[in-house]
């Protein structure tokens, strides 16, 4: 009979302890995950932290001014949403990733290609542009009379130049198995596309891979410079959010669709791209 009340005194203990164990688990796994942040918690601050680069396409400074593509598409929205907009810089695609995953930003203003290797980890808005990437290299008239490469065949063996972490590595990765050689690549860590495609024009380097939108409007300064021979295929290049802000991604489409329909991005896109 003592052995029996003993067997139910230490089965009643050890529940008791399994089940403290297992709240003080919850507890720590509570502790340890990110804190929410959708358009519900970003709407409760008022504040919409956007990641974009330095850069023309993104955020550049002009005089007493702030510009850029993605930059006035931002305001554009805050106009929208009545949501302040808090803009950080980072020229690193990967870091952007790394600093949208930590909850550090909550967008990534840039244009990045839809494509597979990152298409499972992020969710992407609808189409903001159609970009292709370019060969960005010398004429003939401005390289000694050399023609200028137009069949991609002929990119086996030739070095090309790209900003850090561009998406344009994917493309060149992708084209090396399609030619089936090698083409070395150059991440430069301190130069944007601009500043490659002047590289270019002053014969530094020879070659520079960057977006069709960015080398057109560059080239308006640097009239020795070729863009005619294309990397990609056209693309569908969007902003990122995080996997668990399907909301914000709801509210950045339905916002797209109002500022193109009442003409605003035309007028942005125009001053940045045409």
């Amino acid at each position: 009979m003592k052995s029996r009340k003993l067997i139910a005194i230490y089965s009643a203990l050890l529940i008791v302890t399994l089940i403290t164990m297992r709240q003080l688990w919850e507890a720590r796994d509570e502790a340890r995950s990110p804190i929410r942040r959708d358009y519900p918690e970003i709407k409760e601050e008022g504040i919409l932290r956007i990641m974009t680069e330095y850069n023309q396409s993104g955020y550049f400074v002009a005089g007493d001014t702030i510009q850029g593509f993605q930059y006035e598409l931002s305001q554009a929205i805050a106009q929208l949403s009545g949501l302040e907009v808090q803009t950080r810089l980072e020229m690193s695609l990967e870091r952007s990733f790394q600093e949208l995953s930590e909850k550090r930003c909550d967008i990534i203003a840039r244009n990045i290609p839809i494509i597979s290797e990152i298409r499972e980890d992020y969710l992407f808005t609808d189409p903001i542009v159609l970009n292709k990437q370019v060969l960005v290299q010398r004429t003939a008239e401005a390289n000694k009379g050399k023609a200028p490469i137009r069949n991609q065949l002929d990119l086996a063996g030739k070095t090309l130049y790209i900003p850090e972490d561009s998406p344009a590595l994917w493309r060149i990765q992708n084209l090396e198995h399609e030619i089936g050689d090698t083409i070395y690549v150059v991440e430069e860590t301190l130069y944007s596309a601009e500043q490659l495609m002047i590289l270019v024009a002053k014969g530094e380097i020879d070659y520079a891979v960057c977006d069709q939108q960015i080398a057109r409007s560059t080239q308006k300064a640097l009239p020795g410079i070729d863009i005619q021979t294309d990397i990609s295929f056209t693309q569908l290049q969007s902003w990122a959010v995080r996997k668990d802000s399907p909301i914000l991604l709801d509210s950045l489409n339905s916002w797209f669709r109002q500022i193109k329909e009442n003409g605003i991005y035309d007028q942005i896109y125009k001053r940045y791209y045409k």
